[in-house]
């Protein structure tokens, strides 16, 4: 699993701050705020995505892929969960594979990887066969949200 430390902070702060997020790190062996499942992964409060070097990059994109998919009422009130549906869910789990190419030395198949070690649940069984044969009501969502364009191109 690739995780914050094997990146580096600077390429992924640079692509939060593209996103509109600011990366705040944690030391290590320190809780996370606004980690939803705790232990090693990203948090989110507002603006700011929370992550320590032993943060997989997977949950990092994870957390700022439900920020992007949000209103700015719900981005002002936001702490630890991010709520949202089953279909934003999806649509989450669809723009964070398209989001991973953004980020050197990781992209959209060590991503894929990373999210079936981890224990993502497809009903193909993998996040591949899901994004590559299942996933139109996802892109459905991002695109119809202004996200995604018609194309296929990511619009943040």
């Amino acid at each position: 699993m690739i995780r914050l430390a094997d990146l580096g902070a600077e390429p992924v702060r640079r692509f939060l701050e593209r996103l509109g997020l600011q990366l705040e790190r944690i030391e290590n062996r320190q809780p996370i705020p606004g980690s939803f499942w705790g232990d090693e992964e990203a948090g989110l409060i507002e603006n700011r995505l929370y992550a320590r070097d032993d943060t997989p990059i997977h949950s990092i994109l994870h957390e700022a892929c439900h920020w992007l998919c949000m209103d700015d009422d719900r981005r002002q009130g936001l702490h630890t969960n991010a709520g949202g549906d089953y279909d934003e869910e999806n649509a989450v789990c669809y723009l964070q594979i398209l989001l991973a190419d953004r980020l050197p030395g990781f992209g959209r198949d060590r991503c894929m990887a990373d999210m079936d070690a981890w224990g993502y649940s497809f009903r193909l069984g993998s996040a591949r066969k899901w994004f590559e044969e299942d996933a139109a009501e996802a892109r459905a969502w991002l695109v119809g949200r202004g996200i995604l364009a018609a194309s296929g191109g990511v619009r943040v």
